[in-house]
């Protein structure tokens, strides 16, 4: 069964992803990318520049099958059958068809109501499908 986890309150959705994604790849993790055409484009620039000295190996899915196999990260508008990854990292707004092919599934989710809003309709599919749902609440906490 598929787990799956919240991390909420983000304040920079791709910026959190940048980060999280590296804490992946140093993890040797094998992330596939789910979200809009917009968001992937912005997501693929955003790992070019994180660091002036770093590279988060990266491809689309519509890359060479070479290139895809070898790349840690893959963005993708949509999962194909037989897609393979360790962990779904969701940056739409809905729950992704064939989530159920990976071992985890990240989503991230900022402050705006209308993100948190389809957060919860999320977390309501995937508890009705089973997952075992993690919450990871990013809140700054007082006096800290």
């Amino acid at each position: 069964m598929t787990a799956v986890a919240f991390h909420f309150n983000v304040d920079d959705r791709l910026g959190y992803a940048c980060r999280w994604l590296r804490k992946a790849v140093n993890q040797r993790a094998r992330v596939v990318v789910i979200g809009p055409p917009k968001t992937l484009q912005e997501l693929d620039l955003a790992l070019w520049t994180l660091s002036e000295t770093e590279f988060l190996p990266h491809c689309q899915s519509a890359a060479s099958p070479e290139m895809v196999e070898r790349s840690p990260i893959v963005l993708v508008n949509s999962v194909e059958t037989g897609m393979h990854g360790d962990i779904m990292l969701n940056l739409g707004d809905h729950v992704p068809v064939g989530f159920e092919q990976f071992e985890r599934v990240t989503e991230v989710v900022t402050q705006g109501e209308v993100e948190r809003a389809s957060a919860r309709q999320r977390w309501k599919h995937y508890q009705a499908s089973g997952c075992t749902i993690v919450q990871h609440d990013l809140a700054p906490q007082g006096g800290r």
